[in-house]
């Protein structure tokens, strides 16, 4: 298991520095000068010298490979650079959000696992049924359906028309709320966008437990415990479904880059004070130095899940330690 993890670890090195110079070259060859966000707005012309000098301030008159060294030595040692926009620490803005963006990214994770592997092994157990095509239909009607889309219909269906959560936003402004009442209040702005984030995995999710329960229910072994008299409960339970379970995890590190992704439209639509608004909020306003912050930890935070899910599929499957 050691050299697995070593050897997986040596594997995320390099990938997240070809991140670091692709999100350094997208941010370098955007059209704009970011050097015009530190111009006052009343000031409309300001002078070759002054811009010269800000420009110096900032390391923008440096070669871009020098830029991209200090740079990323900057990003390992924690220092993050300022915001163009708002001008202060870029480590400082993405703390503060970092928080609300897992919670919600944890909220649907969890919603995508108590629905979608249920609804997986019903739509096996009871294959050919009105149910199985009921969650067949519902299943790539999630998959299909844009987030921003469901995401508006859920906030005129549950929260303008019925009034049940509200939509905008992470707790009641002015609430003064602390204690159970602030993180029921919490919970109440967490529901919508936690399924609109989710939609596309349940119905990706189910259809992959229904498929691989299925697989394994017509394996050797399966039909060894049937013929020795075992319960169909403990056939599915006991033997299928814990075997089933193998591939999900594999799943699991590949739908976490559609969470990370999905947060960047979710946020925005619901108002969440995450950082997907703020890279949103960032990408408008040009301000490079926290969008190549945000690329990098978003990456980091996929790299990991993926590390993780391949960890625990090692566990489970000791065939992969040998490969």
């Amino acid at each position: 298991m050691t050299r697995y993890l070593i050897r997986r670890l040596l594997q995320v090195i390099p990938l997240l520095l070809f991140i670091s110079v692709l999100s350094f070259a997208i941010a370098e060859f955007s059209p704009g000068d970011p050097v015009m966000m530190y111009v006052h707005p009343d000031k409309k012309s300001p002078s070759a010298e002054e811009l010269q000098a800000i420009r110096h301030a900032l390391g923008y008159d440096l070669p871009v490979y020098l830029r991209y060294f200090s740079w990323l030595r900057n990003i390992f040692s924690g220092n993050w650079g300022y915001s163009l926009k708002t001008h202060a620490p870029v480590a400082d803005e993405i703390s503060a959000r970092l928080p609300a963006t897992l919670l919600l990214g944890a909220a649907a994770l969890f919603l995508t696992v108590v629905i979608s592997i249920p609804i997986g092994v019903l739509s096996a157990v009871k294959r050919y049924t009105l149910f199985d095509y009921l969650a067949t239909f519902g299943a790539f009607l999630g998959i299909s359906i844009p987030i921003f889309w469901f995401a508006m219909i859920m906030i005129e269906v549950f929260s303008n028309r019925l009034g049940l959560v509200p939509s905008v936003g992470m707790q009641t402004l002015g609430g003064n709320l602390n204690g159970f009442e602030k993180v029921l209040d919490v919970g109440k702005h967490l529901i919508l966008p936690a399924l609109a984030l989710s939609i596309t995995s349940v119905g990706f999710w189910s259809r992959y437990q229904r498929s691989t329960l299925l697989e394994v229910m017509n394996q050797d072994y399966i039909r060894t415990a049937r013929g020795k008299g075992l319960r169909e409960s403990i056939v599915l339970w006991r033997h299928a479904f814990r075997n089933s379970l193998i591939p999900m995890i594999t799943l699991f590190g590949l739908s976490l880059p559609d969470l990370v992704n999905g947060a960047f439209i979710t946020e925005s639509v619901f108002g969440w004070p995450g950082m997907g608004r703020l890279g949103i909020l960032a990408i408008t306003s040009r301000d490079y130095p926290v969008v190549m912050a945000i690329t990098m930890l978003s990456a980091l935070l996929v790299v990991v899940g993926n590390l993780i899910a391949d960890v625990l599929y090692a566990v489970v499957d000791p065939r992969i330690q040998q490969g």
